[in-house]
């Protein structure tokens, strides 16, 4: 298996339990006495898992799964596939902490926090589509 996929795999797997832990915070009753922020976290929630698990555990073995390109360079080149697990996790990582700074104090310019985190994800994304289309596109010549 390679590194990147245990990566990606690892995160998702950590994300899945933030998550998980979140939502179970998130189901408490008010009168727990969970703080303001928390309550704000919803779509937080949503992008730790959909993003944060779901993504990561689907890029991890398309980058693993997928055809081989050539046998010089079976995956394509690892660093698109680094930069996009940067880029998809800075994301992220920016969302969780902009999504309540934006709820809490909608006029004081935190929502360019999650433009950034937004743009993050998308090239994150366009990467990944770049680092794998070959591997469905093209046929394996065994060279």
């Amino acid at each position: 298996m390679p590194a990147l996929t245990r990566w990606f795999i690892k995160a998702a797997l950590l994300y899945l339990a933030v998550a998980l832990l979140l939502a179970l915070v998130l189901a408490l009753p008010d009168a727990v006495g969970t703080p303001f922020f928390i309550r704000l976290m919803n779509p937080t929630y949503f992008h730790l898992f959909l993003v944060g698990w779901v993504t990561q555990m689907i890029f991890g073995v398309i980058y693993w799964l997928f055809p081989i390109i050539s046998r010089a360079r079976p995956r394509g080149d690892e660093r698109l596939g680094w930069a996009c697990f940067v880029l998809l996790n800075a994301g992220l990582l920016l969302r969780v902490a902009g999504e309540p700074l934006t709820s809490m104090h909608p006029n004081t310019g935190f929502g360019w926090i999650l433009a950034i985190a937004a743009l993050l994800q998308w090239l994150a994304a366009v990467l990944f589509v770049i680092l794998a289309w070959p591997r469905v596109k093209e046929k394996y010549r065994g060279e």
